[in-house]
């Protein structure tokens, strides 16, 4: 039985989609997963080395301001189409899925015409274009984001579930702080903050960490940063272990989560429901340029549930986010209350379900 997942474009929409294809693989013998991308976007590095079968479509993103740059489609839609009806003839998938992006919409939209069940996986609190226009020809909607059910069109009988967004979840029994810090060569009893600033975009995040440690702040804080790899030769310099441990990427990323009492970071959906998952205190400070401002929209869903603090970019400076820091660090309660916030709208599971859910609809 074949299952196509389709999502790409970026990052925030191939990883769940991968996600979900080795949740599918692992439930069930005989089920292969196949996925679906565009030519320019991220998974044309990332599938090759995947270990996936997949196909690449000549598909273009859908510009909303530059709304000009559209006129390409005229040409491209002809070869699309034909494309998307090639793959589903060949593949004859019992169940297609997106994962949202602009790689997705075409051929779910032509899968829809030929019948087959459709899936929908919406990342974010604000649902992109391509879940919005899929949604009622979807047989199942699965949310990262509760709150992105109000925003949706959907038909009487499809079903909608509160999912979470599919990531690998923190081992059982997660580790304790003190086996991470130790393990890391840092203080049993220190007050541990991770900027993760390795997101695309974070580069503000980073750039104002790297001043508030240049005018003396974080003095009594141990740093865990991870910089992205992009970023490291600017800011690599301040790796000055065991005070500030500073990596391009944490890879595996359990002991610095396990290590940390809260957390700077972007607003992505992944990066939300990993921290979530972890019951990690987290500060948001959402990429105000990101489509539709849809990290805006999560950071505030987080907040409002009492799971994290919003910091819009517009307000982050070195002395703002070292005030912040330093008076969530000095109260436990606080940090308390966000941490169980963000275990309320966790699923770490999240990846097995919507694969249970998604080979229940295969039959």
């Amino acid at each position: 039985m074949r299952v196509l997942l389709a999502g790409g474009g970026t990052g925030g929409h191939l990883m769940p989609a991968l996600a979900l294809a080795e949740a599918l693989r692992r439930l069930r013998d005989g089920v292969e997963p196949i996925l679906v991308g565009a030519e320019r976007g991220v998974e044309r590095d990332i599938l090759p080395t995947s270990g996936y079968r997949y196909y690449l479509l000549p598909v273009h993103p859908i510009y909303r301001a530059a709304w000009w740059r559209n006129a390409r489609w005229l040409v491209a839609l002809p070869k699309l189409l034909g494309a998307t009806a090639a793959i589903l003839e060949k593949e004859q998938p019992a169940v297609v899925v997106s994962t949202g992006g602009y790689a997705a919409g075409p051929i779910v939209w032509a899968a829809s015409r030929r019948g087959i069940p459709i899936v929908v996986q919406e990342q974010n609190a604000l649902p992109g274009m391509t879940t919005r226009w899929l949604a009622r020809r979807a047989h199942q909607i699965h949310l990262g984001f509760p709150e992105a059910r109000e925003h949706l069109e959907i038909r009487e009988s499809t079903l909608v579930f509160d999912s979470g967004n599919p990531i690998a979840p923190p081992p059982v029994p997660m580790p304790g702080k003190r086996v991470a810090r130790h393990a890391l060569g840092i203080d049993e009893n220190a007050s541990v903050l991770f900027i993760v600033g390795g997101s695309q975009g974070a580069h503000a995040i980073n750039r104002v960490v790297a001043d508030a440690i240049d005018s003396g702040a974080f003095s009594g804080v141990t740093v865990l940063w991870s910089t992205g790899k992009g970023q490291w030769e600017e800011f690599g310099s301040y790796h000055k272990p065991p005070w500030r441990i500073v990596r391009a990427f944490w890879d595996p990323i359990d002991e610095a989560y396990a290590a940390s009492n809260l957390a700077v970071a972007r607003a992505g959906a992944m990066t939300t429901a990993e921290l979530c998952a972890w019951g990690l205190p987290a500060l948001y400070v959402p990429l105000p340029h990101a489509a539709a401002d849809h990290q805006t929209r999560n950071a505030k869903a987080l907040a409002e549930a009492g799971a994290a603090i919003h910091m819009p970019e517009a307000d982050l400076t070195a002395d703002g986010l070292a005030s912040e820091v330093q008076r969530l660090l000095e109260d436990d309660d606080r940090l308390a209350g966000l941490a169980a916030g963000a275990l309320s709208r966790a699923r770490p599971q999240a990846a097995e379900d919507i694969a249970t859910r998604i080979l229940a609809l295969a039959g």
